[in-house]
C-alpha cells in the first residue's frame, strides 16, 4: 500500500514551539514498522516554523513574512536534522522535498516532481515533503500542508492519505465547546452539510483547520484516495487505520 502521512505543527512541538520529543520518536517508529511490513511511505511533515520559533526563542509565532521565512530556514534544518537521525535508528533514508506552488501548476516542474517521487520511493527511501516557506510569497504559496499532502497523494497515485491532527476528526459541532459533540466515522459525499461543520483554524503554531482538511477530502477523493482525519496524539492508531479499521473520520474515494 502507498501511503501519504501527513503531520501538523501541533503533533510534533509542545506549545512553547519546542520538538515534542516523545511523540516524534513514537511516530518515526511506528511509520518505520509501517514501512518494514512492505508498505511505501510518504512523509508531509509541517513544523519548519513552529520549530524555528522554537529554536530561535521567539515569543510568538511571526506574523511577517520576513521572519516567518527566517525561522522557516532555521526549523527546517532541525526538523530534518531530527526525521535523519530517528528514522537511521530504524534503518530508513529519508529525503526532504520542498516545493512551492508554481512546482505543482507548472506541467514540467510537476512531471519531474513525479519522476523524482517514483525513484526515490523504487529505492526505499521516505521522501519527506514541506511547502518552502523560506522562499514562498503571496504569489507561490500553496497555503498550508493539508492541501498539499492532498495534492501529493494525487500525484503518487498513493492509497491513502492520513492527516493526523490534533482533533479526533470531523464531529458535527464544536467539541471544543460542545461536550455532545458526535465524531463522523464516515464520509462518503463532501454535500454543503459537511462543510458547514467546519470551522476556522485551529492551533497558533498551525496554519490549517477543518476547513483546509475538507478542502484536503475533496481533492484526494475525487482523485481516488481514501482519507483519514485522526488525533496524533496515538500513533499506535495508524496501525488500525493502515488495517482497515474505523479510526478518526474516513473519507471514501469517488
Amino acid at each position: 500500500m502507498k501511503i501519504v502521512v501527513k503531520v501538523g505543527s501541533s503533533t510534533l512541538t509542545h506549545k512553547t514551539g519546542r520538538l515534542n520529543i516523545r511523540h516524534i520518536e513514537d511516530f518515526v517508529k511506528v511509520l518505520s514498522d509501517i514501512k518494514n511490513a512492505g508498505n511505501e511511505i510518504i512523509l508531509v511533515s509541517s513544523g519548519a516554523i513552529a520549530m524555528g520559533v522554537g529554536k530561535l526563542q521567539l515569543s510568538s509565532r511571526p506574523t511577517d513574512i520576513a521572519t516567518k521565512q527566517a525561522a522557516a530556514a532555521v526549523g527546517q534544518c532541525e526538523l530534518m536534522y531530527t526525521y535523519d537521525k530517528l528514522f537511521g535508528e530504524h534503518n530508513h533514508t529519508v529525503a526532504q522535498i520542498l516545493l512551492t506552488a508554481d512546482d505543482l501548476r507548472d506541467d514540467k516542474r510537476h512531471q519531474n516532481f513525479e519522476n523524482t517521487m517514483s525513484t526515490l520511493l523504487s529505492l526505499g527511501v521516505i521522501p519527506i515533503i514541506n511547502e518552502n516557506d523560506t522562499v514562498s510569497t503571496q504569489e507561490i504559496v500553496i497555503g498550508d500542508n493539508d492541501t498539499l499532502s492532498a495534492i501529493v497523494a494525487e500525484s503518487v497515485k498513493a492509497d491513502l492519505l492520513i492527516l493526523l491532527s490534533d482533533i479526533d476528526g470531523l464531529y458535527d459541532k464544536d467539541p471544543h465547546k460542545y461536550s455532545d459533540a458526535t465524531l463522523i466515522r464516515e464520509v462518503r459525499s463532501l454535500t454543503p452539510e459537511i462543510y458547514s461543520l467546519a470551522g476556522g483554524a485551529g492551533s497558533s503554531l498551525g496554519t490549517g483547520g477543518m476547513v483546509t482538511k475538507l478542502k484536503a477530502a475533496e481533492i484526494a477523493t475525487t482523485s481516488g484516495v481514501d482519507m483519514v482525519i485522526t488525533n496524533g496524539n496515538d500513533m499506535n492508531s495508524l496501525y488500525d487505520i493502515v488495517d482497515g479499521k474505523m479510526i478518526g473520520t474516513r473519507f471514501y474515494k469517488v
